[in-house]
């Protein structure tokens, strides 16, 4: 899997959630898939390509090794995007 890490910094500190679960969605092996990491996009949990311009943030390309049911971060909080790792149920 490709991760493209450039999310991080000023964008997770200033991201929006539209969901605070996980995000079952069918994805098919070795496409290219744009994670969206500022919470705006209208097809969440993937990137629209608009909603994040004008902000520090920046889609997280991504590609899966089979096809299948994945569950993506709905929160934006997870050290494992674009996967959830349960960060929406720890208390800040």
């Amino acid at each position: 899997m490709y991760n493209d890490n450039n999310f991080r910094g000023e964008c997770m500190r200033h991201r929006y959630t539209k969901k605070n679960e996980p995000m079952k969605v069918q994805l098919k092996a070795n496409e290219t898939y744009r994670f969206c990491t500022c919470g705006k996009s209208d097809i969440q949990p993937l990137c629209d390509k608009y909603s994040h311009n004008g902000s520090n943030c920046a889609p997280l390309t991504f590609n899966v090794q089979r096809d299948g049911t994945y569950y993506l971060c709905g929160c934006k909080k997870s050290e494992h995007q674009p996967y959830c790792d349960g960060s929406h149920k720890k208390k800040e």
